[in-house]
């Protein structure tokens, strides 16, 4: 019986819906409008898609958008410069470096220059941290976050499963560690450098794959059952976009599985939303606790 079909548009759509109308009510009682602001440096083409597509959603949920496209050239200090005047601007609760950044520009850098409270995307140290201290903040990295409503929203119990995750990286893997090891999962974390990878994939009782290289993971190394989230999204030569796991075979082995397009990549978005008005929301209850105080 081929698998469950974990539909991430769908989920996102009403994750989307009820920031929408929580937006609304804001509206209506005079409350500031929430406002992210997207930073573009160079002229990367698959940044550009992203940056326009994060810009549709935000105006389908009523932000307020401010776009900084700065050119190729741009040096790493005049980009703090521009981090530092945001960081203080009180009409912008989320800020977001688009990644990647020219060579010329240390990541880490310009992340750790980002204020905590501002730090949409949940890379700074202080939200990774807290991740990693099982004390979580509400801001923490978009896509996995993303995994879990998913997740938690098809009522799919993961407690106590055997998690591996193919890809180490900051954005998804490492972070996506974290995440499962709160919700209960004993968990893997493959890479590059390991060996007989197959072995590992066929013990997952829960597969998490971001490597970005298309139908990489094999439908017959699937364990029987599993849950499968496909992180990846790959153009073939043809233009089709594909994900890391060999979906047509996979999905005849597992029980859920994530599709590609559809799964994962609209949940990232969904995340960037809430985590944007959870900044404005929190910002206000600050404010009037302080106004209460004094």
């Amino acid at each position: 019986m081929p698998a469950n079909i974990i539909n991430g548009a769908k989920v996102a759509h009403k994750v989307l819906e009820d920031i929408s109308q929580r937006v609304k009510k804001r509206l209506e009682i005079g409350a500031r409008i929430p406002g992210l602001a997207i930073v573009l440096v160079g002229s990367d083409s698959a940044s550009k898609i992203y940056v326009s597509k994060k810009r549709e959603v935000c105006k389908k949920v009523g932000f307020l958008i401010y776009l900084y496209e700065l050119p190729e050239s741009t040096t790493q200090i005049q980009l703090l410069k521009l981090i530092s005047r945001l960081n203080y601007d009180q009409n912008i609760d989320g800020i977001l470096v688009q990644l990647p950044l020219p060579e010329t520009i240390n990541i880490g850098v310009i992340v750790e220059h980002i204020s905590p409270l501002k730090d949409v995307d949940g890379f700074h140290s202080y939200n990774l941290g807290r991740l990693c201290n099982r004390t979580p903040t509400m801001l923490r990295p978009c896509t996995p976050r993303g995994i879990m409503t998913l997740l938690e929203n098809y009522k799919i119990n993961i407690c106590r499963l055997n998690a591996v995750i193919v890809g180490a990286s900051n954005i998804v893997g490492r972070p996506m560690s974290m995440e499962l090891l709160l919700a209960g999962c004993t968990t893997t974390i493959t890479h590059r450098f390991t060996q007989n990878l197959d072995q590992f994939i066929a013990q997952a009782d829960l597969l998490v794959v971001a490597i970005g290289r298309p139908r990489f993971i094999l439908g017959n190394w699937i364990k029987a059952g599993a849950i499968v989230i496909d992180v990846g999204i790959n153009r073939l030569p043809s233009g089709q976009i594909v994900g890391d796991v060999e979906f047509d075979q996979a999905v005849h082995r597992a029980a859920w599985i994530t599709p590609v397009p559809g799964g994962v990549g609209p949940m990232t978005i969904a995340t960037l939303m809430q985590n944007t008005l959870y900044i404005c929301e929190q910002k206000e209850m600050d404010n009037n606790f302080q106004r209460e105080s004094i």
